[in-house]
């Protein structure tokens, strides 16, 4: 069995710049908690670090559909049926948060 790279491997380092804003996000959000800032500020920081995770996330999904997905599906059989039933359950959390 061959291991394959991730379906992200094109884009890792976009990727990995993306999450390093929302760290700074997150890093942001703990010092207006620290510096008492006004309640709605800090939901409104929140909504907007939330959406750039959701961003990632729908971004990592469509190359996994579009790599690892689509190869399994060209190889068929049991993998296929897998990597499918793995892509719907993965949908299913980012639909339910």
């Amino acid at each position: 069995m061959t291991t394959q790279p991730p379906g992200y491997s094109d884009t890792k380092e976009a990727h990995l710049k993306r999450l390093r804003r929302i760290e700074g996000q997150i890093r942001g959000l703990q010092r207006m908690i620290d510096q008492d800032t006004y309640c709605i500020d800090v939901l409104t920081q929140i909504s907007a670090a939330t959406r750039a995770l959701e961003a990632v996330a729908l971004a990592l999904l469509e190359e996994h559909l579009a790599h690892c997905v689509t190869h399994a599906i060209q190889a068929g059989g049991a993998q296929a049926d897998a990597k499918v039933k793995e892509a719907s359950a993965a949908i299913a959390r980012l639909v339910r948060s």
